[in-house]
């Protein structure tokens, strides 16, 4: 009982290490943190302050113009917000998105759930929006920075909170299913935490644009001020 103990104190000390250090990155750069210190940070990108709002900057980002938003929950950074500076219209917005998931899809720092977001070629994106409500988005993952033996380790860990290594070695078909269970909601978890998603915003009738969402989850409101 004294191991079980240690074992699940140390897991718990160990995901709450990764959980300060392993969020979600923008250029490099976690979003982490307090406003004026990310502002500072995007501006060594080469971002610089709007004419009328210094806290939204103004720059260039995977090869468009674009207009960055620093969002905050109880002063510590949650979100970056990228939108296009220049609305375009259906055509443009469709080749955007779809190439923008191909980029994603095709980069090995990213993971996601869903194996094609893409927008098929005859598909009416007004049409879809106007009539069907319908919300053109993305969602991937960044992959957790920790190397592949520290998550072997980490499930590991999981696992002997609830089983003996010789259960482990020997498991039933049961055992088995629970474990994977185990497994997939602790991946998940880690990977929720650090997702990176876009979106098609209609900006007038028939002009389109992206906005695109960095988020720590960590530091997301999740109700403490109600």
């Amino acid at each position: 009982m004294k191991k079980l103990f240690t074992l699940t104190f140390l897991l718990l000390l160990s995901i709450a290490a990764w959980a300060q250090k392993d969020v979600t990155r923008f250029l490099g750069i976690p979003v982490d943190g307090s406003k004026s210190e990310m502002i500072r940070k995007l501006k060594e990108k080469g971002f610089r302050s709007s004419s009328y709002d210094s806290d939204i900057l103004n720059g260039e980002f995977n090869g468009y113009r674009v207009k960055v938003h620093v969002v905050t929950n109880n002063n510590k950074v949650y979100r970056i917000l990228v939108a296009d500076a220049y609305p375009v219209n259906e055509t443009a917005i469709r080749i955007r998105f779809n190439h923008l998931c191909q980029q994603f899809a095709n980069n090995s720092r990213y993971t996601a759930l869903q194996d094609d977001y893409t927008i098929p070629e005859d598909e009416k994106i007004s049409y879809e929006i106007l009539v069907n409500k319908k919300r053109y988005e993305a969602v991937f993952y960044q992959q957790p920075a920790t190397d592949s033996a520290a998550i072997t380790q980490e499930l590991k860990s999981i696992l002997l909170s609830k089983y003996t290594e010789e259960q482990i070695a020997n498991a039933t078909d049961e055992m088995r299913s629970d474990m994977f269970k185990m497994s997939f909601e602790y991946m998940m978890e880690r990977y929720s935490k650090k997702s990176v998603w876009f979106m098609i915003k209609e900006s007038s009738y028939g002009e389109y644009s992206i906005l695109m969402y960095y988020d720590n989850e960590y530091n997301r409101a999740d109700g403490e001020d109600l």
